[in-house]
């Protein structure tokens, strides 16, 4: 089948309180790129649900195919979505903050936060009919599956959180190098789109996975089709308005403390864009989460710590969901060798 005869495996749904969001779903169909008909057809489907939450800026094929298909080659049914204001998520008709209220992380009056994104996630549960999932959010989203771990304890059976921070200041900041290149004005066309995106994930990929030819063909084309899901420069708006967010939520030390689900948190030992303080603090603040550092991981789901990310994410998701229930333990940090 060629791509121009293959079906669209873009979804959607009209959230009652919400924006329109775009998703996939596996459905336990063994192709990261699979679509059945009707959105009821997904209710009461068999095996565990694991849904992605991407991160700043990102829409959902930021989620490596490989790790998806990793996921659903272990019997996982695996639902990934666009968040509000990027790819073909519907934009917020609200303007943009001003590069002053960014610089000052003063948000307008009419923000969304963090919780709103959060909703967002758990209205795509409910339209899916799927009572508890097991969330795993990277750096932005990792950030929304904590608030929809904190506030709806009910949803979520396990959560797994990857370079992502608390919003506590002194922890989990950006470098500099990386805030000198987040404040470029927003591409025009796609080869800048696309030259920014690959310079971008040069920069935060980590010293022991560094992009090879095959990782930046892979990343030319991912920011190509990005770029054409998101409606070319209308594309590069949305993550003004999620940084936003991150602003308006301030710090969820407090609420991370109310999270009850078995927790997994990975980063590497050199995040140029979430330091990997943010990391420390985020189990500091979660009763019995365990902690995994792999060496020489950068703020990138690089192609070598895609397998190892497999493992983790389902033996994590395996023991959650094990009939006996799950004794909180002492926090627990794993300094692993670099898988490559």
């Amino acid at each position: 089948m060629t791509s121009s005869t293959r079906p669209d495996p873009d979804r959607f749904v009209d959230l009652p309180a919400g924006p329109r969001l775009c998703y996939r779903d596996s459905a336990g169909t063994g192709s990261s790129d699979t679509r059945s008909s009707g959105a009821q057809d997904d209710v009461g489907r068999s095996g565990e649900v694991v849904l992605l939450v991407a991160g700043l800026g990102q829409d959902l094929t930021a989620w490596p195919d490989a790790l998806v298909d990793g996921l659903v080659a272990r019997g996982l049914r695996v639902v990934r979505f666009d968040n509000r204001d990027v790819g073909r998520s519907d934009r917020i008709a609200a303007p943009p903050p001003g590069r002053l209220r960014q610089l000052l992380r003063r948000p307008r009056s009419d923000a969304y936060d963090l919780a709103d994104m959060a909703a967002d996630a758990v209205g795509l549960l409910d339209h899916l009919g799927v009572e508890r999932a097991h969330v795993l959010g990277q750096s932005l989203g990792g950030m929304v599956a904590q608030v929809v771990a904190a506030r709806r304890p009910d949803r979520v059976a396990s959560l797994t959180s990857v370079y992502s921070t608390t919003g506590a200041a002194g922890v989990g900041g950006t470098a500099r190098s990386t805030l000198l290149r987040l404040r470029h004005a927003p591409a025009q066309t796609v080869e800048e789109a696309v030259v920014r995106h690959v310079g971008m994930m040069r920069h935060l990929s980590g010293l022991g996975f560094p992009l090879d030819d095959a990782g930046v063909a892979a990343e030319e084309a991912r920011a190509r089709g990005a770029w054409e899901r998101g409606g070319g420069p209308a594309s590069r708006v949305g993550p003004a308005r999620q940084i936003q967010a991150i602003a308006a939520s301030g710090d969820r030390t407090a609420e991370l403390g109310r999270i009850t689900a078995p927790t997994l948190v990975v980063n590497g030992d050199r995040d140029v864009m979430v330091d990997p303080s943010g990391g420390l603090a985020t189990v500091a603040a979660i009763a019995g989460a365990r902690h995994v550092v792999v060496p020489g991981m950068g703020h990138h789901l690089a192609t070598g710590l895609v397998d190892r990310l497999v493992e983790l994410v389902g033996d994590h998701v395996a023991a959650a969901a094990a009939p006996s229930p799950q004794t909180p333990q002492t926090p627990q940090t794993d300094l692993e060798g670099a898988q490559q």
